[in-house]
């Protein structure tokens, strides 16, 4: 038996808008519906609701997402386009990681301008800011 979209959302944790959305993207497959218009999901649909979420937090794009199912999706030449897709997002993924110790670093350095009394007006970190 299927699972209604209360009873998605329920278990995957997330509302039914995100379900509609996704749906409306392709991300997971467009449900039957029954003679009253109620959505009507596969058992499968959570596994795939859970690999959306997985890889959210893993900082990928809801567009490369859409990327990577499709190549679940396709059976053919899936280790290539994966590898293709893993390569990219690491590159992206270490600039990310670059650019976030820069601005650790700048941070740190204003952070040291700062007087101990913190009461004062004028405040060195703005001052140097603009």
């Amino acid at each position: 038996m299927g699972l209604r979209i209360g009873q998605l959302a329920s278990r995957t944790y997330v509302n039914k808008e995100t379900i509609r959305y996704y749906e409306r993207l392709g991300l997971i497959p467009i449900p039957s519906r029954t003679a009253k218009g109620y959505r009507i999901y596969k058992a499968q649909t959570v596994d795939r609701v859970n690999f959306i979420k997985k890889l959210k937090r893993l900082g990928f794009t809801l567009n490369e997402i859409d990327k990577l199912l499709g190549v679940v999706d396709r059976n053919e030449v899936k280790c290539r386009d994966i590898y293709d897709f893993t390569v990219n997002k690491i590159g992206e993924i270490q600039h990310k990681i670059e650019e976030l110790n820069k601005l650790e670093k700048m941070l740190v350095d204003l952070k040291k301008r700062c007087p101990e009394n913190k009461e004062i007006y004028e405040c060195p970190i703005i001052e140097s800011l603009m």
